[in-house]
């Protein structure tokens, strides 16, 4: 299986914010938003594992600035770090107003997919192949949270036991 470089998977979305999506204030719906971050970081890790996945995960994640209908909701998602059959994809959120030209960082967020064989069981995914010093440390931080998110799973099995 030949490594991929981030950029050969990520992804840059736009899409305009209407009515539907929003609530009788004129916000758009969190719950709009977090479809369009999984939906958006789903296309990377499946580019990049070339296959059906799965979210395993979400780390946290904050509300920073509203979205309002007619904004442009933009989405960009790149894949930090890959594991066995595991892969965390970063997503950063902007609001524009495409009229006045306003950008708002609405929110960022951190997803953990699996890539899934014919079986629907876990299959291996390609290696990233690192090229820049922000690709590295992408990866290393990806690393960290990773290792803080097995140890809270490893906490929670030991207290419900």
């Amino acid at each position: 299986m030949k490594a991929k470089t981030p950029n050969e998977s990520s992804v840059y979305i736009v899409q305009q914010m209407t009515q539907a999506d929003a609530n009788l204030a004129g916000n758009v719906h969190g719950g709009v938003i977090m479809k369009l971050i999984d939906n958006t970081s789903g296309i990377v890790a499946g580019r990049h594992a070339s296959s059906n996945v799965v979210t395993a995960s979400i780390d946290r994640l904050d509300f920073h600035n509203p979205v309002y209908v007619g904004d442009l909701l933009k989405i960009n998602a790149c894949i930090n770090y890959v594991g066995k059959s595991s892969m965390e994809v970063g997503t950063r959120v902007e609001a524009e107003n495409f009229l006045t030209g306003e950008v708002r960082h609405t929110a960022s967020a951190y997803l953990t997919f699996v890539a899934l064989d014919s079986d629907g069981k876990p299959a291996p995914v390609p290696l990233l192949d690192l090229q820049s010093e922000e690709e590295k440390r992408r990866f290393s931080e990806a690393e960290e949270r990773r290792k803080i998110r097995l140890e809270e799973r490893k906490r929670e099995r030991d207290a419900q036991r």
